[in-house]
């Protein structure tokens, strides 16, 4: 499949004069269109392309390769069109990678809905906070928020989802309530920490159309969202958590909410990504669909 990716970025680049325009007409970024032709270069242990500032050219291996080749994407899209009709419902497995919270909170939710409707989809849930390799995990679509994302992927915005600065009522009653997002430097506050590049999550705020980031006492710092919000509701100290965990919690009263109106958290978007316009097929396709569907609206606050 790399080597097939390959072929075609290399051809549509020879074909429209640059990558920049294959990648427009493969719909992918030109950092993947690049990225895969040198994979392929790598395959053939060759170089294909001249590349410099102002012009792409061939090498002579490119030329005699191209023309070798240059038939094959025709080729492969004759083959799926005569195949299409077969394709035109969402059939088949289906691999899903989500980060852990959402994952939990708000993907699995959604996905017997998604199964009921669609029955010849077989579907698998991979829940991780670590990089997920698409080809090499054999990853259909993955849910990612935009720290996430990667510039060789399609990337699709699902949601926009409020962030919460909360405390539990015995939290508050013990250490006392902050007044500005300036005062977290005296309690003691639960860090996430990425799992994917060992980065603590940063809080930050809007006050007065200004983005501003506080220092922060970080009093435990973990690598599950979940893990955080038990030890916020144990009353251990103050917690950055997402609507999708917090709002229930804040209706119940377990949790109270920090800072009013005046002060603005950074929400934190999420996105469903696949690998370029040939993964988009249509069980990916309708996965997003009901992802977009069902959340919509579901934070407008947002």
């Amino acid at each position: 499949m790399d080597t097939l990716r390959g072929v075609e970025s290399f051809i549509r680049s020879v074909e429209e004069g640059s990558i920049a325009a294959a990648a427009r007409k493969l719909g992918i970024t030109p950092a993947a269109a690049s990225q895969n032709i040198a994979r392929l270069e790598r395959v053939l242990g060759t170089r294909l392309l001249q590349r410099t500032t102002r012009k792409l050219g061939m090498t002579e291996s490119g030329r005699v390769y191209f023309e070798r080749v240059r038939h094959v994407v025709n080729d492969l899209e004759l083959a799926a069109t005569a195949v299409s009709s077969l394709q035109d419902e969402p059939r088949g497995p289906l691999k899903i990678a989500a980060s852990v919270a959402f994952g939990r909170h708000v993907v699995a939710p959604l996905v017997p809905a998604f199964a009921a409707r669609y029955p010849e989809v077989n579907i698998e849930l991979v829940i991780t906070d670590r990089l997920i390799d698409h080809i090499g995990e054999g990853i259909d679509v993955s849910v990612r928020f935009a720290d996430q994302l990667e510039p060789s992927l399609v990337a699709r915005k699902l949601a926009t989802v409020p962030m919460m600065i909360c405390a539990s009522p015995d939290y508050i009653t013990r250490k006392g309530r902050p007044a500005r997002p300036e005062d977290l430097i005296h309690h003691d506050c639960l860090i996430y920490r990425f799992a994917a590049h060992g980065r603590l999550f940063r809080w930050t705020f809007v006050r007065d159309g200004v983005l501003f980031e506080p220092e922060v006492n970080a009093r435990i710092v973990s690598n599950d969202i979940d893990t955080l919000t038990e030890m916020a509701l144990a009353g251990a100290g103050i917690a950055r958590l997402g609507a999708f965990i917090v709002d229930p919690l804040i209706k119940q009263g377990f949790l109270v909410p920090l800072f009013g109106p005046i002060i603005g958290h950074m929400p934190f978007d999420f996105y469903a990504c696949y690998l370029d316009r040939h993964a988009e097929t249509p069980k990916v396709r309708a996965f997003i669909d009901h992802m977009v569907q069902n959340l919509k609206g579901r934070w407008s606050d947002a």
